[in-house]
C-alpha cells in the first residue's frame, strides 16, 4: 500500500497538470495570484480545502497541492523556520498550498508579499477542543494522545485534560490558551483574510463572496462569472467527504461542556473567547 500511495503523490502533479490544460486550454498557470489556505487543526481545515480545490474550477491554477506545510511534525516535533520557508518555496507556480502554520517572522513576511493570497480559517477553541477529543480517542489511533484518552473512563474526563494540557509520564500537550499563541499573529497580518469557521457554516455565501473579493484585490479578475464562480464554490464544500469528518456544526460544544468545564476552561484559557471575538466577556 505503501509503494502504491508513493507511486499515486510522484504521478499527481503531472495529471492534475494535464487536466489542468485540457481544462483551462493554457500551459502557463502564472496568471492567477498566489494562493496558500492556512488553518489550525481541527478548526475547518478541509472545509477550507475544498473550497481551495473549488477554486481550480474557476481559475487557472494546476491543482491544490497534496501535502500541507506543517509547523509541528506529526510525532509533535517543531521544525525549523528554514525548513518552513524552504517548503513554502517549493510550491510551484500555479498550485495552490496550504497547512498548518504558526506565524513565524520569516514565513509571514514570505506569504504576505505583493500580489499573493492569504486565508487563514479557526475556530470557537471549545469546538475544536471537542473535536481533538474525537478525533484523537475514535478516529486516529497514531494521534499522540489516543492511548491516554482511551484510559480515561469517560469523555468529560478527556476534555478536562484537552483543556488543561498535560506533561507528566512522557506525555505533553499545551493547554488550550498556549495553543492559540500562534493564532494571534496571523489575525494582525493586513495581507492575511481571516476566516472563522462559524462564518463558512452559518454565512457561506457571504464568505465565499468576500473570498473571492480577497482575490481580485490584487488587481486579477476571475474569469468564471461571479454567480457561477460561488455556485462551483458552493458545491465543492461537502463536509462528508473529509475523513475527519464528525459533526461540522457549530457550537457543539454546549453539549459536552458542564459547569465543571466552563470554569475548568476560563481558568486556564483566561480571555482568550473575548480576543477570539466568540464572546464578550467570561460570563458565557
Amino acid at each position: 500500500m505503501a509503494i502504491t500511495q508513493r507511486i499515486r503523490r510522484t504521478l499527481r502533479p503531472a495529471g492534475k497538470t494535464a487536466q489542468a490544460i485540457l481544462r483551462w486550454r493554457r500551459l502557463s498557470f502564472k496568471d492567477a495570484p498566489l494562493i496558500f489556505g492556512n488553518s489550525k487543526p481541527k478548526s475547518g481545515s478541509h472545509l477550507l480545502l475544498q473550497i481551495l480545490n473549488g477554486f481550480t474550477q474557476i481559475m487557472p491554477y494546476r491543482y491544490v497541492d497534496a501535502e500541507p506545510i506543517r509547523t509541528m511534525e506529526k510525532d509533535g516535533g517543531r521544525r525549523t523556520e528554514d525548513e518552513i520557508l524552504a517548503d513554502l518555496k517549493r510550491v510551484p507556480p500555479g498550485v495552490i498550498g496550504w497547512g498548518y502554520l504558526e506565524a513565524t517572522k520569516g514565513n509571514a513576511s514570505f506569504l504576505t508579499e505583493a500580489g499573493r493570497v492569504n486565508y487563514f480559517i479557526y475556530r470557537d477553541p471549545r469546538d475544536v477542543l471537542v473535536s481533538q477529543v474525537f478525533f484523537a480517542t475514535d478516529m486516529h489511533e497514531e494521534h499522540g494522545m489516543h492511548a491516554y484518552y482511551q484510559s480515561l473512563p469517560d469523555f468529560g474526563e478527556r476534555l478536562k485534560v484537552a483543556i488543561t494540557g498535560i506533561d507528566r509520564n512522557g506525555l505533553y500537550m499545551v493547554n488550550v490558551k498556549q495553543r492559540y499563541e500562534g493564532v494571534f499573529p496571523w489575525l494582525e497580518q493586513k495581507q492575511v483574510m481571516c476566516i472563522r469557521f462559524e462564518d463558512l457554516i452559518d454565512h457561506r455565501d457571504a464568505t465565499l463572496n468576500a473570498m473571492l473579493d480577497e482575490v481580485e484585490k490584487t488587481g486579477y479578475k476571475i474569469p468564471t462569472p461571479r454567480e457561477k464562480a460561488l455556485s462551483v464554490l458552493a458545491e465543492a464544500i461537502q463536509p462528508k467527504k473529509s475523513h475527519t469528518f464528525r459533526s461540522g456544526k457549530t457550537g457543539g460544544w454546549r453539549e459536552h461542556f458542564t459547569p465543571e468545564h466552563k470554569k475548568l476552561f476560563k481558568d486556564t484559557a483566561d480571555d482568550l473567547l473575548v480576543k477570539l471575538g466568540y464572546e464578550k466577556n467570561n460570563d458565557w
